[in-house]
């Protein structure tokens, strides 16, 4: 009965993953609830906390990483402590469980790598005294906890309802605990990915307790995979008591419940359990884990099933008109369906904001316990999902807009007291959807920012002149903190600063079709709002042409268009502008942007486009229409051009370079 364990490491190593990231997040809740008094609040973040280090013990231990579990255990001991009475809860027990979070994600990893982890004997003692203290008991005997472990039931393990008592086990004539027959049922968690492993490891525990007589589903069909309804029915031959039984079982994680009993006699196949209206219990939601670079891959070759439908569209237009019709319906019927694929491999890859935004009030918490501030984080609209790859780009500029906000936003208590402001700074991040973009807002009740000194800052450092600067409004001024090396803090810390990595925020926001904006102002605190698209792989583009070119622009960032004579545009500044929704838009000739001749026409068409400080017009020879493009990378020394973000290729088998407005207007 041998199992290879290795196979299940990267398995191991996501739901652990899972477990600690949510162990820290429930920590500083933990925190943040004592802090406002405690109450049922704190109550349901210590049993939680508790839930996920029991879970993170029972899965190393299970795949017989003992270092591991050892520690999760002495965390899980500490967590015990404030279970059984809150009051003992203490800021430097938090900060302890804080560091043992941290050292057994290193551990995970490690495990993941292929590498043994090695015990941390200073965590392990230092979590056992902080146990040892707060319980105020006297010193226990190593060898009496070796031999009376912890009797802990694995439904209140796991933090699920109790399964029902076992019948007590009747006295026995044989003073020597003769081997009996014990029925065990076991139900595997609905929420588990792969429930014949768990199963598998329930077998394999208890035949460390006996001898298995039989299971259903057998051994076997466990290896195999399967296990109809995730239930379990083991029959096994032991002379320990119903109580060994169960501390055996709960250190194994994802097991609903568990009943056992003394078997009259032997029965074939497993009594389904009824659900508690008393009906057939319906089957789980089954979920699977793929591997990201399979979806990826599987996303790319979506991709280019679209090219192909496009190319094969293409070609049948040089087809005689009586031939196209047969052909036309075919590609009609193969594009939808290529679409409905391409639908559903971008749900599989969308990601809830969560999974950046839950690992925020830690870091905060961090940054703030490091400068003597204190901070309170509010995320809204963390369940709102994007592109996976987006995601991935973003963590860290999201992460280091954060530390800004914590570090150089948020004033130190005395000095908020002073300002009138309560000594607890506040940090929110909140994302809403606005039609087929994400917006992402991180703001604080801080100092503020200064446009005024942004302006001297960037004259000093020379990035504009005076006149320059004088020009700019508030709202650009501010921008000027996205230009590499401009800063109006008053202290450079080895946490962040503003204008220290703004710039590559702003290009990373940037280079996937976002924007960035600022607002602030001083004593009020500052708002920094992304605005994003869902996703970055295939976006619907205007392709238009100039001069010889066909070019294309993202959909997401075109207002609309319309056809004008050049001559006859009013001009401010000696530019000319197009009246355009009520405002004012300044129109710049795109052939004389990317440096191609002057076209002769008078009558162009214009495209109102997102700009980096507001709309603005591109002049065009020609509008070909839109269409669904997918976008690849650019390649070195293409992704080195300003105003190039992407390219495409069309139907006929054309390249086609996709339009960084922005960045081609400051180009």
């Amino acid at each position: 009965m041998a199992l290879d364990l290795h196979k299940y490491l990267n398995l191991f190593v996501g739901e652990a993953g899972e477990h600690l990231a949510a162990f820290a997040k429930d920590l500083v809740h933990l925190e943040e609830a004592a802090r406002q008094g405690g109450g049922a609040g704190a109550r349901d973040a210590i049993d939680s906390c508790f839930r996920h280090a029991h879970s993170v013990k029972g899965m190393s231990a299970s795949m017989e990483l003992d270092a591991i579990s050892a520690l999760a255990h002495r965390v899980e001991d500490l967590v015990d402590v404030f279970r059984k009475d809150p009051a003992r809860l203490e800021a430097p027990a938090i900060d302890l469980l804080l560091s043992a979070g941290d050292v057994l994600e290193d551990m995970v990893q490690s495990a993941g790598a292929r590498e043994s982890p090695h015990p941390d004997t200073a965590m392990l003692e230092r979590l056992a005294e902080a146990t040892r203290r707060l319980r105020e008991g006297p010193r226990p005997d190593p060898r009496e906890r070796r031999e009376r472990p912890e009797p802990v039931r694995p439904a209140e393990a796991v933090g699920l309802p109790p399964a029902p008592e076992p019948r007590p086990e009747p006295p026995r004539a044989d003073a020597r605990g003769a081997a009996r027959r014990v029925q065990i049922d076991v139900e595997i968690a609905g929420s588990c990915p792969v429930p014949a492993v768990r199963a598998f490891l329930v077998v394999k525990k208890l035949s460390a307790t006996g001898t298995v007589a039989r299971s259903t589903p057998s051994v076997d069909d466990l290896k195999a995979g399967r296990i109809p309804g995730k239930k379990l029915q083991v029959l096994l031959d032991t002379a320990e008591a119903l109580q060994a039984i169960e501390r055996a079982l709960a250190q194994i994680s994802d097991i609903a419940a568990v009943t056992l009993r003394e078997a009259a006699e032997e029965r074939a196949a497993p009594v389904s359990a009824p659900a508690r209206d008393g009906t057939s219990a319906p089957e789980a939601t089954r979920t699977v884990r793929v591997r990201t670079e399979i979806l990826d891959d599987f996303l790319d070759a979506v991709g280019e099933l679209i090219l192909a439908t496009a190319r094969i569209r293409e070609v049948g237009r040089t087809l005689p008109q009586g031939h196209r019709a047969a052909l036309d319906e075919g590609v009609d019927r193969l594009h939808s369906i290529v679409k409905d694929l391409h639908d559903k491999v971008m749900t599989v890859r969308m990601t809830p904001l969560a999974v950046v935004a839950e690992q925020l009030p830690r870091a905060a918490r961090d940054v703030a316990r490091k400068l003597g501030k204190q901070i309170e984080v509010e995320v809204k609209g963390a369940e709102i999902e994007l592109d996976r790859a987006l995601l991935e780009e973003l963590s860290d500029p999201i992460l280091h807009l954060l530390r800004n906000a914590v570090d150089h936003g948020v004033e130190l208590p005395h000095l908020r007291l002073l300002a009138g402001k309560p000594a607890t700074g506040r940090v929110a991040i909140h994302a809403r959807r606005d039609r087929d973009r994400v917006v992402l807002e991180i703001s604080d009740d801080g100092k503020g920012m200064d446009p005024a000194r942004l302006r001297h800052a960037a004259v000093a450092r020379g990035a504009l002149t005076q006149e320059q600067a004088d020009a700019l409004g508030d709202r650009e001024a501010l921008l000027l903190a996205c230009l590499p090396g401009i800063s109006t803090a008053d202290v450079v810390t080895d946490v962040s600063g503003r204008g220290v990595g703004l710039d590559a925020v702003k290009r990373t926001v940037e280079s996937v079709g976002g924007t960035l904006e600022i607002d602030s102002a001083p004593g009020t605190g500052s708002r920094v709002t992304l605005r994003l698209p869902l996703t970055v792989a295939v976006q619907p583009v205007l392709l238009v042409r100039v001069a010889d070119e066909v070019l294309g622009l993202p959909i997401a960032k075109v207002h609309g268009a319309a056809q004008v004579l050049m001559s006859r545009l009013d001009r401010t500044r000696g530019a000319p502008v197009l009246l355009y929704d009520g405002e004012l838009v300044p129109v710049h000739d795109l052939d004389r942007l990317l440096g191609f001749p002057p076209g002769a026409r008078d009558d162009r068409s214009v495209v109102v486009a997102e700009g980096g400080d507001g709309r603005v017009g591109l002049a065009v020879d020609a509008l070909l229409g839109q269409q669904e493009a997918v976008l690849k990378p650019l390649g070195t020394p293409l992704d080195c051009v300003p105003g190039l973000s992407a390219v495409t290729v069309l139907g006929s088998g054309r390249p086609v370079f996709i339009l960084d407005v922005q960045r081609l207007l400051v180009a």
